[in-house]
């Protein structure tokens, strides 16, 4: 009965990967090319685009290519005015956590920088003074590196300037880190599309924090994975690295987010 109950419409599920595919590129697509980027033969796709066009899925333009239509458009805004990145990225931030068994924080950006919002520990709790409404340095933590690079630099050049000057030096004169030190692990950050602190701001400490994006593609939120350097792999596309990325990246997807095709 249950089986029953989850059966669908294979033909619709086929058909959707050529919604799909429209949605990925901005130019509206020839039907030999759409058929191509989704495995089908014209023959067999132009059915479903004929039923798409009389329901207001898609439209043509003058020369016969195909984009998507106001039916989509309209389905798409009912869907983002219904959104909230935290409860979207919730039941994932907890798997992530479970999968990882590292601590897992959402951040979002507040008005005085990246603010923890939520908060799933493995079923070792790390044992730091991190709490939801802490507000993270730009310059010292992966999440603080992560908005610093992804925000409007309009928005983050003043308080990078006063991150680095709060924290002052050691007793011996020596800076803790420099401006340009900053600047380099917010490059790092951009080449690699997630940021990374080991034992900063705190020893023994490791994190990474990866990006997740909205339908227009600008920075909702930072997931943040962190640990002991113990059990934390430092590896870019390592064992919290890559499942982080994934988790940021279906986040990403519910909210609308398409990566570039």
């Amino acid at each position: 009965m249950e089986e029953k109950s989850r059966r669908g419409i294979q033909s619709f599920e086929v058909g959707t990967q050529l919604l799909v595919e429209l949605a990925r590129h901005v130019k509206p697509m020839a039907l030999k090319d759409l058929a191509k980027v989704t495995g089908m033969s014209t023959g067999k796709a132009h059915p479903y685009l004929v039923s798409f066009l009389k329901v207001g899925f898609v439209t043509q333009d003058a020369s016969g290519s195909y984009e998507l239509g106001p039916l989509a458009l309209q389905l798409g805004l009912a869907r983002l005015q219904r959104l909230d990145a935290v409860k979207e990225a919730t039941p994932l931030i907890e798997e992530l956590a479970a999968r990882t068994e590292q601590s897992v924080a959402v951040a979002v950006w507040g008005n005085l920088g990246p603010t923890i919002v939520r908060l799933e520990e493995p079923i070792q709790a790390l044992h730091v003074n991190l709490r939801t409404g802490t507000v993270m340095s730009l310059a010292y933590t992966a999440t603080g590196r992560l908005f610093a690079a992804y925000m409007p630099p309009k928005v983050v050049e003043k308080l990078i300037r006063e991150d680095v000057a709060r924290q002052g030096g050691r007793s011996d004169g020596t800076v803790l880190i420099t401006r340009a030190q900053v600047d380099d692990a917010i490059a790092e950050t951009r080449r690699h599309g997630i940021s990374r602190t080991i034992g900063q701001p705190i020893p023994g400490i490791n994190a990474f924090c990866a990006p997740v994006f909205d339908a227009a593609g600008h920075l909702v939120l930072g997931i943040t994975a962190m640990g002991p350097d113990a059990t934390f792999d430092n590896e870019w596309n390592g064992k919290v690295a890559k499942p982080l990325r994934e988790c940021a990246l279906e986040v990403s997807r519910r909210l609308g987010y398409l990566e570039a095709a």
